[in-house]
Order: structure tokens, then C-alpha cells, then sequence
């Protein structure tokens, strides 16, 4: 009846099917949840787009990728520049100028430098063996006490100086007063949400929605003759080496009476105690005016099957056990695996189309 079966409707899946249509194949795309998009899903709530699966932030130094998205859809201006909070102060993000003074009080550069250089001596002549000390040995300790090592413990579940050093290996920071965090030459959101971009690349395409693939993977497959698989890669082969292990996310989102809640698009929260990573006030996306404003307080979640997976936990054990499961993939005929999931690797969003893309280009 087709000929490709896509399973997942996310970056990856949606850029196949678009790409495959395009080239007049029949594609039909199933997906588990009860929306299309993946976790770049936005709903739309009275005029503001909120994103459900917390902040999606398009960027890149791909300018062909760049004008593919905005090809699809018109992508707006807005620059990612996040806050965080400690104690009730506010200290601008990525480590820069601004963050520098608001920390010691210096103003140029190499008073900056200077006070990072102190700072960093604690761990002159030792390598790095954890996170906490690969940051220090970066910026020094008053920067990771402050900014970094609650909010990482909180996102990862573990102490910081249980944490591999790799995690942390490169810090953005800036000797200007630059507040933007991305460094790309390109960024921006879709003018009315990710929905209307996926509504463009699956457009004209059967999709089916609350469609669990591996509860009927054997009829499923009977429907085309390839099959895209964008799913978990473990799942796929029935766990047969055990569980790669994720770190979740949990988002409570809440409707305010109010214009403007916070002021900024995210803020991040770093001390320990406070449970929640950051707030998202989503109508600063895309510098909507309605009269009230939508939030989402994000909070890490330990990961057990059945939750959704957020975060890979790179380290030797999983990528071992990951390994053996893309052996198996290589030998699964008229399979494609592909995707953050598939391929068990944090994925910004660029990067997932630019893998589909060329993933197409190998089909004739």
C-alpha cells in the first residue's frame, strides 16, 4: 500500500516524509502520541504558542538549513537570552560581562580574566576527574557554586563530583557584554508555533495519530516495503540487551491573569533546593500581546520505561549497550534507524534535518 512506513512524526520523520514525498513515493507516518511534531510540539492557547515539551530554540550555522526551514515557514527574530536566579538575584547567561560584574563587581575585560585566573588556580596541575572539578578548572569556583552546580545536580540526579568531566567539557564564556547564548549566526522560532511547520511537511501525508508501532509492528510492516524507524532503538528489539537509561523531564503548566509574568522567555533556577530547572514564560518566544500569559515550571525526572526520554546518559555502560543494539539495526533488512531515540544522541533540531536530509539523498 505504501512505499515508506515512518514511524514517528518529530524532526527526523517529518523531513523524510516531506523528502520522500517530494520525490513521489507513498508515505505513511505513524505516531504514538495524540499530536504530530515530537518534542518541538507547540499548542496553541488564545494566541500564545506554548511549547509542551519546554523550550525549542531553532539555531544554526547552516545557512542551507537555515533557508529550508524558512522555505516551509516564516521564522521569526528572537535571540535566546536566558536568565539565572540564585538567592533572589538575577545573573545573565551565558557567562559574560554582565554575569562577571554582577558576580564580583569588575568591569572590563581583564579584571574579568584576572578574577577567573584566581579563581581557577585551585586546581593548578591537577587533571580534571568529575564535573565539579572540569568547571572549576574553567571558571573558577564562585561561578560553578553560583551558576552551575545546583541547577547540573538537579538536572542529572547525581552530585556533580560523581558526574563524568565530559559533560562540561567546553563553557561559553565572553569577555563582552553579550547577553545572546547562542553563538550561531542564525536563530529564530516559526511565526505561530512548530505546529505550523510540521503541518507543512506532513502535509498531503496520511498520518495516523495514537498509533503504537511495536504493539502491531507485524501488520504494520505488511503496509509498506521500508520502513523509517524513529523510535527508541532498545524498544525496538524487545530490550534484548537491557535498558539504555535517559533522563526525564516533567513540565507543570500554568495560565495567569497577567501580561507578563517574569519578563524574559526562561529563567534558570540553580540552587538545589528549589526543585524546578527553570520557568518558561512562553509568549516571549514569539513577543505575543494577549492579556494573559502561560508559564511552565520544567523539572528533571529520573527515567524508568514508560516515561519519556529526554537526555541520553552518554557514558561507557550506555554507549557500550548501544553500540550492540546498532549492531543489530545493521543487520535489519528494509530498516532505516533514525533520530535522537534510534540513535541514542542529543540532537539540536538543525542537526536532525540535516541526518534526514542526507539520509534521503541516499535513496533513489
Amino acid at each position: 500500500m505504501f512505499d515508506y512506513l515512518i514511524v514517528g512524526s518529530g524532526f527526523f520523520g517529518a523531513v523524510c516524509a516531506y523528502e520522500l514525498k517530494k520525490k513521489g513515493k507513498k508515505v505513511l507516518v505513524l505516531e504514538k502520541r495524540e499530536h504530530i511534531g515530537g518534542n518541538a510540539f507547540t499548542r496553541d492557547n488564545h494566541g500564545i504558542q506554548v511549547h509542551e515539551y519546554g523550550a525549542h530554540i531553532f539555531h544554526t550555522n547552516d545557512k542551507a538549513i537555515w533557508d529550508y526551514v524558512n522555505d516551509l515557514v516564516p521564522f521569526n527574530r528572537f535571540t535566546n537570552s536566558p536568565l539565572a536566579m540564585h538567592k533572589g538575584k538575577l545573573y545573565n547567561l551565558p557567562f559574560n560581562m554582565n554575569t562577571f560584574n554582577q558576580l564580583w563587581g569588575v568591569i572590563t575585560p581583564d579584571e574579568a580574566k584576572a578574577k577567573i585566573a584566581e579563581q581557577r588556580s585551585e586546581m593548578e596541575n591537577i587533571k580534571p576527574s568529575n564535573l565539579e572539578e572540569q568547571a572549576i578548572s574553567l571558571v573558577g569556583r564562585d561561578m560553578y557554586e553560583t551558576l552551575i552546580k545546583g541547577y547540573t545536580e538537579k538536572q542529572w540526579g547525581r552530585p556533580a563530583d560523581e558526574l563524568p568531566a565530559f559533560i562540561i567539557n567546553r563553557l561559553p564564556v565572553r569577555f563582552t557584554y553579550d547577553n545572546n547564548y547562542f553563538s550561531d549566526k542564525y536563530q529564530g522560532i516559526p511565526i505561530g508555533g512548530y505546529t505550523k511547520l510540521f503541518d507543512v511537511l506532513l502535509g498531503g501525508i496520511e498520518v495516523r495519530l495514537n498509533c503504537d508501532y511495536l504493539s502491531d509492528r507485524d501488520n504494520y510492516n505488511k503496509l509498506a516495503d521500508n520502513i523509517i524507524y524513529t523510535g527508541p532503538i532498545d524498544s525496538y528489539f524487545n530490550y534484548e540487551y537491557g535498558e539504555l537509561e535517559y533522563r526525564s523531564l516533567k513540565f507543570k503548566h500554568s495560565i495567569l491573569p497577567t501580561a507578563n509574568f517574569q519578563g524574559n522567555a526562561v529563567i534558570n533556577y540553580t540552587e538545589k533546593d528549589v526543585d524546578f530547572t527553570r520557568i518558561i514564560e512562553h509568549k516571549h518566544f514569539d513577543f505575543t500581546d494577549a492579556e494573559h500569559t502561560v508559564i511552565t515550571h520544567e523539572y528533571p525526572a529520573d527515567w524508568k520505561l514508560g516515561d519519556e526520554p529526554f537526555y541520553p546518559i552518554n557514558d561507557d555502560k550506555n554507549m557500550k549497550l548501544f553500540k550492540k543494539y546498532r549492531s543489530l539495526a545493521k543487520m535489519e533488512k528494509g530498516m532505516i534507524f533514525g533520530g535522537r531515540l534510534s540513535e541514542y544522541k542529543y540532537y539540536d533540531m538543525h542537526q536532525v534535518i540535516r541526518s534526514a536530509l542526507n539520509t534521503i539523498g541516499k535513496i533513489g
